[in-house]
Order: C-alpha cells, then sequence, then structure tokens
C-alpha cells in the first residue's frame, strides 16, 4: 500500500534521491536541471528540507513499504493567499497507472484548503501531453497564461488551474 509522507529531514536522502530520478526521467517536466541539482550539497539540499515544509509549503513524498516512488510539493501564492502552487510532481515509471499521482495531487489539495486555498494552480510544458491529460482528467483546465520554458526557448509552459476546497465543484476528476 502506498503511503504519503512528508518530506523531513530524516528523509533527505530518499528526497534527493526522488528529485534526482525525476530530472533524469522527464527533464523537460521541471525548471530545474538534474546537471545543477545533482552538484547541491548535502546543506543544500537540507535547506531545501525546510524550505518546501513550513506553514506556506509543503513537500510529500509516496512510499510503497520502504521504497519513495513518488514526489509532489505546494505552496501558498505569495500576493494571493487563496491561491496555491502545485510543482515538482513525478511518479517513478515503474509506478505509473497505479493512482500515485491522483494520491499525490490530493494531498497537496488536502493542504492547500487546509490553508484555506480555492484554487490549486500549477504549469505544465508544451511538450508534456501526458501530464497535461492526466491533470484534466482531475478538474484542472488551462487558464491562458502562458511562459518561456528555462531550460528549451523552443518550449513554453502553460498554467492550469482547478477550483479547491468549499468552492470545488464536487463532481470534478
Amino acid at each position: 500500500m502506498v503511503i504519503l509522507k512528508t518530506i523531513t529531514a530524516a528523509s533527505v536522502a530518499s528526497f534527493k534521491a526522488v528529485r534526482l530520478s525525476a530530472l533524469k526521467d522527464t527533464p523537460s517536466a521541471f525548471g530545474s536541471t538534474f546537471a545543477k541539482e545533482s552538484r547541491l550539497s548535502d546543506a543544500d539540499w537540507q535547506r531545501r528540507v525546510a524550505q518546501w515544509n513550513g506553514d506556506r509549503s509543503i513537500g510529500l513524498l509516496a512510499w510503497d513499504g520502504d521504497r519513495p516512488c513518488g514526489i509532489a510539493a505546494g505552496f501558498l501564492d505569495e500576493g494571493q493567499t487563496t491561491k496555491a502552487h502545485l510543482v515538482s510532481m513525478w511518479v517513478a515509471p515503474s509506478d505509473r497507472g497505479r493512482g500515485l499521482g491522483r494520491l499525490l495531487v490530493e494531498g497537496i489539495i488536502d493542504w492547500a484548503c487546509n490553508r484555506r486555498a480555492e484554487t490549486l494552480c500549477l504549469m505544465v510544458t508544451s511538450n508534456n501531453d501526458v501530464a497535461t491529460r492526466f491533470y484534466e482528467r482531475l478538474g484542472f483546465r488551462k487558464t491562458g497564461r502562458t511562459e518561456p520554458y528555462p531550460n528549451d526557448p523552443t518550449l513554453a509552459e502553460f498554467e492550469m488551474a482547478r477550483a479547491i476546497g468549499q468552492t470545488a465543484d464536487p463532481t470534478a476528476g
């Protein structure tokens, strides 16, 4: 059975391993690169754990027994506290199709709702049709907002969003 656990200082090695696996597996799905993050020190990873877990942010790892197999993070928007963001979403290739992606998104939604967020937003790289369809099945829709993808000028990122919390449509997703 897969469970979600908050990323902590005790799980920093697993966090690092999953994050680097994600960057290797789907490099165009993230704003960072494997080359950049593989050079981070242990202290850098510990700082990231602290940044990802506070009143305004959370990092989650999906665990199948003692094996981490997915990751997602969320944070509240600086300027609009009713808006939360989903970032760094990834499921190991061997675990795809088992509902882990949905579980991770639901974990971030639960966290965001507990902080009174009403909207969850995310960015998807324009060449990632699989992710786009996945998020659409969960009730996310394109907002029309786009921005250049930082690692490849031939790609763009587009924003998707869905209502959550009290404003959410219970039939969505």
